[in-house]
């Protein structure tokens, strides 16, 4: 696994030279290589420099796309440059925290950034940096401070009502459809689908460097491979994206995903907890790191029976803190309630859990949007709950709703584990066998 690259840290701010208002100029490159940089990179980030996107004085979308994706910022706000501005405006309205503002000798900001805390620095009559040891260190400490921030945006600051964030499992899953980019090349990773891997691959070799496409097409490509279940493809494909989408939450658990389905788990496991680590858990990411644990009990339990238990155990905590951290999305809920019925058929932990997955699941469906992973959820709730027509209606509503083949595969094995537990109980429910192997048909024509 290549080493997951550091935070990036977007530094907006005027280059060169420049009048400073008062008869004076800023040496602008110098405060970035002397004061910027080294503070930057010595808080353990990675620093890119905004003048570096602009093609002909012009904001494009890939320098938009860092500014949004980049974990940290840091604007110069000295001589009030307009670009600066609206870069930080942007940054304000899409980033919650993690902002840091800096300026020389600014004394009077507009308005609606007057609240926030500019952190001066001084300048030389060369205008260059005059005290870089002193200012660079308030920097490092202004920076890390940012790391444990919760909101430095105004925006987010004032405003409480915001719209609420959408099921993260469902944002990777609506990606393909909602991205919005060239018609041309949507319609050609459509057609490599098809053709699997290698027709991917194709399209990825004449789209060129990943560093000159656009972000949505990158990220497109990547739930391509999925779908081609080319789990090397997909873990190869992030490995060499640039490090503000590499760095997303969304990216880093597919590639955990990935990871994991190319049975390299350990890899898996580090990348997902670091994600839990940065952004907090989530049912997406939860969900996923269950996954890895699910593996690797499967794994021993024709071996040792305690170290088997141990891994059930952490798939179940995994799966159950994800449902916790989103009650919107029932899909870890119900794989936790699955796991419970091989560990403790019927018992307190899984009854009071299914009631709450069971409304969860229930209001997704009433929505008039569910997908295939609720129609999945309330078949599994039908064969744990022994209820045939519920369990039925569930099948025929998620075989219609296949996306990707592993999906209709990924539920299968659930009602293996659960076929396969109740078997050592002397019990058969039949018609769970016949759904099972209809989901395993699927899985094999999508």
């Amino acid at each position: 696994m290549t080493p997951e690259p550091a935070p990036l840290c977007f530094v907006v701010m005027p280059f060169g030279t420049k009048p400073d208002g008062q008869g004076g100029s800023v040496d602008f490159d110098a405060v970035y290589e002397q004061l910027i940089a080294p503070a930057v990179e010595e808080a353990g980030l990675q620093p890119l420099r905004a003048d570096q996107e602009l093609v002909g004085g012009i904001i494009h979308k890939p320098m938009f796309e860092r500014l949004i994706l980049a974990d940290y910022g840091v604007a110069d706000l000295t001589t009030a440059n307009p670009n600066v501005y609206y870069e930080v405006g942007v940054r304000h309205a899409t980033r919650p925290y993690s902002t840091v503002l800096i300026g020389a000798d600014v004394k009077r900001t507009p308005f609606d950034l007057a609240p926030d805390r500019v952190r001066p620095y001084t300048l030389d009559s060369a205008g260059r940096p005059a005290a870089v040891a002193e200012e660079r260190e308030a920097l490092v400490k202004a920076l890390r401070h940012a790391r444990q921030a919760t909101t430095d945006s105004p925006v987010f600051q004032l405003i409480d009502d915001l719209p609420t964030p959408e099921i993260d499992r469902l944002k990777t899953d609506v990606f393909r459809e909602r991205a919005e980019y060239s018609v041309e090349v949507k319609r050609r990773l459509g057609e490599a689908r098809e053709g699997g891997a290698d027709a991917l691959r194709a399209v990825e070799d004449e789209l060129g460097p990943p560093e000159d496409v656009e972000a949505g097409v990158l990220v497109d490509l990547l739930l391509s491979y999925r779908a081609a279940r080319a789990w090397e493809e997909m873990a190869r494909l992030v490995e060499s994206m640039p490090t503000p989408l590499r760095r997303t939450a969304l990216v880093r658990e597919q590639y955990g995903f990935a990871l994991n389905r190319a049975g390299r788990s350990k890899d898996a496991e580090e990348v997902l907890t670091g994600v839990i680590e940065d952004h907090g858990p989530s049912s997406e990411t939860c969900g996923l790191l269950g996954r890895v644990y699910k593996d690797r009990w499967e794994a021993e339990r024709e071996g040792s029976v305690l170290r088997a238990q141990g891994h059930l155990d952490e798939a179940i905590d995994a799966y159950r803190e994800g449902f916790e951290a989103d009650w919107r999305d029932a899909y870890p809920g119900i794989n936790a309630v699955t796991l419970m019925e091989i560990r403790d058929p019927g018992g307190d932990s899984q009854q009071g859990l299914v009631p709450v997955v069971r409304y969860a699941n229930r209001r997704r469906i009433d929505s008039g949007s569910p997908d295939y992973w609720d129609h999945a959820t309330r078949l599994e709730l039908g064969v744990i709950g022994r209820d045939r027509d519920e369990a039925l209606a569930g099948a025929r509503a998620a075989l219609a709703a296949v996306r990707e083949s592993w999906e209709p595969e990924s539920t299968a094995y659930n009602l293996s584990l659960i076929r396969q537990s109740r078997a050592e109980r002397d019990e058969v429910l039949d018609w769970a066998d016949e759904i099972e192997g209809e989901l395993r048909g699927a899985s094999e024509t999508t």
